[in-house]
C-alpha cells in the first residue's frame, strides 16, 4: 500500500501517480464529442489527438446543437476553423498508421486527407512503431497542457449515439449504412494528471515525427488547488475533486523501448482488493489470467459478487472465432465452483413497443472495486491489451468519502443504463445481499435488460484455430532475426506500403490476363477481327457484329484506334464511322458501368485524395473535358472509361462528351482506313492524297482539341476570377 492506501505502486502496477484536480466520466459517445467540440473551440495553446484512428469525417454535434453552434461540427472542418482563427495555435494528431483490416471503415489515405483539409499549423502522423498484430489503442486529447480526454473512444466511424440508444436512429450511419446501439465511456480530467499525458503524448509524437512538438506550458493550471481550466467542457460538472489516480500502460517491445505491462498487473492488484461487488463493463473479455484471479477472490471472499456486461452478437469470423469462442473459456474458469447466484456474464438488449430488438455493441472499458477503485480506460480484457497494444488506462482512488460515493456512483449509473432502471433505484439493488439476483430480476419489457451470455450459439469453440493467433495474441505476429542472436519485432506494415502492394498485385493480375488473352484467344487479332468483319458486310447482321467486337474488345482492353481503323476499311468513309461511334459508345457505357460498380464497392477511397481532386475536375470540366480526353490518345479507351466510371461524372455527359470527342476524329480515320483499303485494291495517285489528306485531317483536329481545350480552361478560369472580384 502506498501512503495514501491505495495500492498504487510505481514502476510496478502503473507508472505515474497523480491527482486530478477535477475529474467526470462522460458516457456514451454523444456527450465525450459534445464535450470535445466545447474545449477544441476554447483551445488557445495546442491540441494533441493520439487514436486508434481519427476520422475527418466525423460530426461531434447534432440536431439543435450543430444548427446553434458558430463553429462548425464535422471534425476536420472545426480543427481547420480553430488553426485558422488562431495562427498561433499548435494542433497535432496522431493516428494508428495499419489499416488494412479496416478496410471500409477507416479513411484509407488519413494523413493525405487531414494534410489537404487543415492548414500548416495542424500536423497529422501515422504512427508505424507498432509491432505486427499489434494495434496503437491508446486514445488520448489533452488541450493547452490543462484539460485530458482520455478512455476508450476514438474520433471515429461507428461511434456516435446518445444514452438512451434507441433501436433505430437517423444519427447513426456509417460507411455501411445503420448501425446499432454503441455504448463508451470516456473522461475528462484536469490538473497535476494533464502533465503526465501531455508528456505521453509527446513521447508518442516525437516517436514517429521528425518536427519538435510544442512545449509543455509551464503556466498551465496544474496545482492541486487549481480552479477549473479554461477549457473545461460546457456543460459538464466534476464528479470527482482532488482525486488520487495513477496510469497504468501497456507498452509492448518496439523499437528498444523497455515494454511495461501495469495493465495487466493493476487489474489483477485491484482484483485482490474486493470484498462485496465488482463490476467490470468490456468489449472482450478473454484474458484467462484474469478469469482466474476472479475466480480466485470470489473463493477466498464468500461475500464478493461479480457483474460483467459485454456485447451479445460478434462481428465477422475473427471476432466470432477469437473473442467469443475465447469468451466461453472465460465464463468456465470464472463461474468454476462458485455459486451462479454470485457471479454474472451479461449483454444489454432492447424490444421497442413495436417489437424491433436491438443489442447494444459495448466498447468501453471500466471497472469498479466496491466503492474503492474505478478504472476509466483503453484495454479490454484481452491478450493483446494485456502485452502487445498500446494502452493506457486511469485509475481513480476513492481517497474521500465523497470520491467514495463518486465511485459507486459511476457502477450505479452504468447498470442503470444496461437495466432500463433510474440510478436511485439501481443503488439499491446493489446494496442488498445479493445484488446479482436483485439487479437481474424484475427488469422492465421495452426497456433495456441484462441477459446472460450464451456464447455456443455463435461458436463451437475451436481451442486451436488461427482466427485467435491472429485476432487476440499476446506476443508480435513475427520477430526478425539480429546480428546479436536475439530477435526485435516486425513493424505492422506501413499503410502506404499495403496500398503499394496491393496496386502491384492488381496491375499483375490485369498484364498477366491481358498476356494470356492475346496468346490463349485465337481470334484476338488485327487480322481475325478484320476477317470476321469482312463476313458480316452488306449483311443484316453488321451493325451487331460491329457492336459486339467493339465491347468485347473494350473488355479485353483492345487498342480502340485499330478497332476503327479496320471498322472504317470494311464499311468505307461514311457508315465506317457511323457504325464505329456506335460500338465506341456501347463499350464506354459498358466498362463505365464496371467502374461504377468497383467505384461503389470501396476502389474510389484507394485513390486518396489526389485521386478526389481529379474526379473533382473531371466532374467540373464536364463534357468539354471528356470530350478533350478522347480527342488526345493520351490513356487506354477502356481505362479512360473505367476511370470515369469510378469518379463522379455522369453517364449522360460521359457518353456525350465521348461523342464529340471521338466522332470528328473517327471520320479522319474513316478517311485513312478506306484509303488504306482503296491503296491496296488500287492504288493512284487519288487514293494516295485521300491517305495523306486524312492523315492530315487527323492530325489538325488533335491539334486543334490541344487549343481549344486550353483556350476552355483559361477562359473558365477568367470568369471565375472575375465572378471573385466582383464579390469582393
Amino acid at each position: 500500500m502506498s501512503a495514501s492506501g491505495s495500492i498504487f505502486k510505481q514502476g510496478e502496477n502503473c507508472w505515474v501517480t497523480s491527482t486530478a484536480t477535477f475529474a467526470s466520466p462522460l458516457i456514451d459517445c454523444a456527450n465525450y464529442y459534445r464535450a470535445l467540440h466545447s474545449s477544441i473551440v476554447k483551445a488557445k495553446y495546442s491540441i494533441f489527438i493520439v487514436g486508434w484512428d481519427i476520422d475527418s469525417r466525423i460530426r461531434l454535434l447534432r440536431g439543435e446543437e450543430e444548427a446553434n453552434s458558430e463553429a462548425p461540427s464535422i471534425v476536420s472542418d472545426l480543427l481547420a476553423w480553430k488553426a485558422e482563427q488562431n495562427p498561433d495555435i499548435k494542433i497535432y494528431l496522431l493516428r494508428w498508421d495499419s489499416s488494412l483490416a479496416f478496410f471500409a471503415q477507416r479513411e484509407m489515405w488519413a494523413k493525405e486527407v487531414w494534410d489537404e483539409k487543415t492548414p500548416d499549423n495542424v500536423k497529422t502522423e501515422l504512427d508505424d512503431t507498432i509491432p505486427m498484430g499489434g494495434s496503437q489503442h491508446q486514445k488520448v486529447v489533452v488541450i493547452d497542457d490543462e484539460l485530458v480526454f482520455s478512455g476508450g473512444m476514438d474520433v471515429s466511424t461507428n461511434r456516435w449515439d446518445t444514452r438512451d440508444h434507441p433501436v433505430m436512429s437517423d444519427e447513426r450511419m456509417g460507411p455501411d449504412g445503420e448501425y446499432g446501439p454503441l455504448h463508451d465511456v470516456q473522461i475528462v480530467s484536469s490538473g497535476p494528471v494533464v502533465k503526465d499525458f501531455a508528456d505521453l503524448v509527446r513521447w508518442r509524437w516525437l516517436r514517429v515525427a521528425e518536427e519538435q512538438p510544442i512545449d509543455i506550458r509551464e503556466d498551465a493550471l496544474n496545482g492541486a488547488d487549481a480552479p477549473k481550466p479554461a477549457s473545461w467542457p460546457d456543460g459538464v460538472e466534476p464528479w470527482f475533486e482532488n482525486v488520487e489516480c495513477a496510469l497504468a500502460r501497456t507498452i509492448p517491445f518496439m523499437d528498444e523501448v523497455e515494454p511495461v505491462q501495469e495493465v495487466r498487473h493493476m487489474l489483477l492488484d485491484l482484483i485482490s482488493q474486493a470484498e462485496n461487488l465488482i463490476y467490470i463493463e468490456n468489449q472482450f473479455t478473454t484474458r484467462q489470467e484474469i478469469a482466474e484471479a476472479l475466480n480466485r477472490r470470489l473463493k477466498a471472499c464468500p461475500s464478493l459478487h461479480v457483474i460483467i456486461v459485454s456485447s451479445y452478437e460478434p462481428k465477422g469470423k475473427f471476432e466470432q472465432e477469437a473473442f467469443w469462442a475465447s469468451r466461453i473459456e472465460f465464463k468456465d474458469i470464472l463461474e468454476n465452483g462458485v455459486e451462479s447466484d454470485r457471479v454474472t456474464m451479461t449483454y444489454s438488449s432492447c424490444e421497442d413497443m413495436k417489437g424491433r430488438k436491438a443489442y447494444k455493441r459495448i466498447h468501453s472499458k471500466v471497472m469498479t472495486i466496491d466503492d474503492k477503485y474505478a478504472v476509466i480506460g483503453s484495454s479490454n480484457l484481452s491478450n493483446r491489451s494485456m502485452s502487445l497494444d498500446t494502452e493506457i488506462d486511469t485509475v481513480l482512488h476513492g481517497n474521500t468519502d465523497k470520491n467514495r460515493k463518486q465511485v459507486a456512483r459511476i457502477r450505479d449509473d452504468l447498470l442503470a443504463e444496461h437495466t432500463g432502471r433510474d440510478v436511485e433505484e439501481t443503488a439499491e439493488l446493489l446494496n442488498q445481499s445479493n445484488p446479482v439476483v436483485a439487479l437481474l430480476e424484475g427488469q422492465l419489457a421495452h426497456g433495456y435488460v441484462l441477459t446472460e451470455v450464451n456464447d455456443q450459439v455463435f461458436t463451437e469453440q475451436s481451442n486451436t484455430n488461427i482466427f485467435r493467433s491472429l485476432s487476440d495474441p499476446e506476443e508480435p505476429l513475427i520477430s526478425l532475426p539480429t546480428m546479436d542472436g536475439n530477435a526485435t519485432p516486425a513493424r505492422n506494415p506501413r499503410r502506404r506500403t499495403i496500398m503499394i502492394a496491393i496496386g502491384t498485385v492488381i496491375v499483375a493480375i490485369i498484364a498477366g490476363l491481358l498476356v494470356w488473352a492475346s496468346y490463349s484467344i485465337a481470334w484476338l487479332s488485327s487480322e481475325n477481327i478484320n476477317a470476321f468483319l469482312e463476313k458480316s458486310r452488306g449483311t443484316y447482321f453488321a451493325l451487331p457484329t460491329v457492336l459486339m467486337v467493339y465491347v468485347i474488345g473494350g473488355l479485353l482492353f483492345f487498342p480502340v484506334t485499330v478497332l476503327s481503323l479496320a471498322v472504317a476499311a470494311i464499311f468505307g468513309p461514311i457508315w465506317g464511322p457511323i457504325y464505329g461511334i456506335m460500338g465506341a459508345l456501347l463499350s464506354s457505357a459498358t466498362t463505365f458501368g464496371i467502374g461504377k460498380l468497383l467505384g461503389n464497392a470501396g476502389l474510389k477511397k484507394v485513390g486518396g485524395p489526389k485521386v478526389e481532386a481529379l474526379d473533382e475536375k473531371l466532374k467540373t470540366s464536364g463534357i468539354v473535358g471528356v470530350a478533350a480526353i478522347r480527342m488526345l490518345p493520351i490513356a487506354p479507351f477502356s481505362l479512360v472509361n473505367l476511370v470515369a466510371g469510378i469518379s463522379s461524372i455522369g453517364l449522360v455527359q460521359f457518353l456525350v462528351g465521348t461523342f464529340l470527342g471521338m466522332f470528328p476524329p473517327m471520320i479522319a480515320k474513316g478517311l485513312v482506313g478506306d484509303s488504306i483499303t482503296q491503296i491496296f485494291r488500287n492504288p493512284s495517285p487519288e487514293t494516295i492524297s485521300y491517305l495523306v489528306g486524312g492523315i492530315v485531317l487527323w492530325g489538325l483536329m488533335i491539334w486543334g482539341s490541344q487549343k481549344f481545350a486550353r483556350y476552355y480552361q483559361e477562359r473558365k478560369q477568367r470568369n471565375k476570377a472575375e465572378a471573385e472580384e466582383c464579390v469582393v
